[in-house]
């Protein structure tokens, strides 16, 4: 019984490891919420920037990765420049993101970034929890160019839920594991990370859980398989076009690597119409493609969903992935609709 208790748990590793940078969730909205992959990102905006996800990969799939994550960051200390009235009402007229922004857009003074994240990410009996608090620093390199680097410090609790281990119908129970049913491991989370951006570009750079470190779950009576978090690596960059001055078109792309996996792309096309309204969608080169429309109702709250359909051998299982995204702006001075240096 107790080979077959470690072969099980072997199972689960594997599949954890095998599924590209599946020991760090997939974020299909991501576009919308750079700070979740990069520290860096803390503070960029002259408001603080509250987002709350939920995603439900491979619907269909029984023991499939479910994601939940809240992150909050803003600047350390808010600029009183240009701050328009809490009653401002959205201009009519001009698109506030068109090309004048573009034209009349200068870097943001030299300021401090700080944010919190927390998630929760369940794949079969296998739960990872974390919490990171970030700084960053914000650095005009140009009369349009800013340059940030941060960096992300925390915990993260892994959970083996061994009830939920399948041991076969003539074994239901494993006095083993019998009464145990959690075994827990902390382990330390640390990022870091670069954002280079302006009114028309951005280019990141990323490290997630850069202290590589080695867990297992072991009891008196059982030792379960040795896995190991490794770092993860993400290169992101976007251009932003105009295709009238109401229609904006914002493409970009996303590098992910993981040791010992192949490395894995997300290209990726947003339409933006005017600081209201936008549609866009992903491919993942070799796993799927998604579709995406979110809505800024007004400078307070936005919205976002967005759904995948995997084209790998998932598909015959699966029903596709659903995630959400709800955010809030607060203490939003300028009266912004959508950001200005994070699009």
């Amino acid at each position: 019984m107790k080979k077959l208790l470690t072969v099980t748990a072997a199972a689960w590793f594997a599949l954890v490891g095998s599924v590209h940078a599946q020991q760090r969730p997939h974020y299909t909205q991501y576009v919308l919420n750079n700070f979740i992959l990069n520290p860096a990102v803390a503070g960029i905006e002259n408001y603080t920037d509250l987002k709350i996800s939920h995603r439900n990969q491979w619907v269909g799939l029984n023991g499939a990765p479910v994601t939940t994550y809240a992150s909050i960051h803003g600047p350390w200390r808010k600029s009183d420049d240009d701050v328009e009235t809490a009653t401002t009402i959205h201009p009519p007229g001009d698109n506030p993101r068109g090309r004048s922004f573009v034209a009349d857009y200068t870097a943001p003074a030299n300021h401090h970034g700080v944010g919190f994240t927390v998630i929760n990410d369940r794949t079969g009996p296998l739960n990872r929890f974390s919490a990171t608090a970030a700084y960053a620093y914000h650095i005009g390199i140009g009369p349009r160019t800013n340059l940030s680097m941060g960096v992300g410090l925390g915990i993260q609790n892994m959970t083996l839920n061994t009830n939920k281990l399948d041991f076969g119908a003539a074994n239901p129970i494993d006095p083993a594991v019998a009464g145990s049913m959690y075994m827990n491991r902390i382990r330390p989370d640390v990022n870091l990370g670069l954002w280079l951006y302006s009114a028309d570009y951005f280019i990141g750079a990323s490290a997630q859980n850069i202290v590589s470190s080695k867990f297992s779950y072991a009891e008196d009576t059982v030792k379960f398989e040795t896995g190991k978090l490794v770092p993860h690596l993400f290169f992101t960059a976007g251009y932003r076009f105009f295709l009238s001055d109401d229609l904006s078109f914002l493409p970009s792309a996303q590098i992910r690597y993981l040791t010992a996996s192949p490395v894995s792309f997300d290209i990726n096309a947003k339409f933006q119409y005017r600081d209201f309204i936008w549609a866009g969608t992903s491919f993942r080169i070799d796993d799927g493609f998604s579709a995406m429309l979110g809505l800024n109702v007004n400078s307070t709250f936005n919205i976002g969903y967005s759904y995948d359909i995997t084209t790998s051998r998932l598909n015959t299982v699966s029903r596709g992935t659903h995630e959400i995204m709800v955010g809030f702006l607060l203490g939003n001075r300028y009266g912004d609709w959508c950001p200005r240096n994070l699009w």
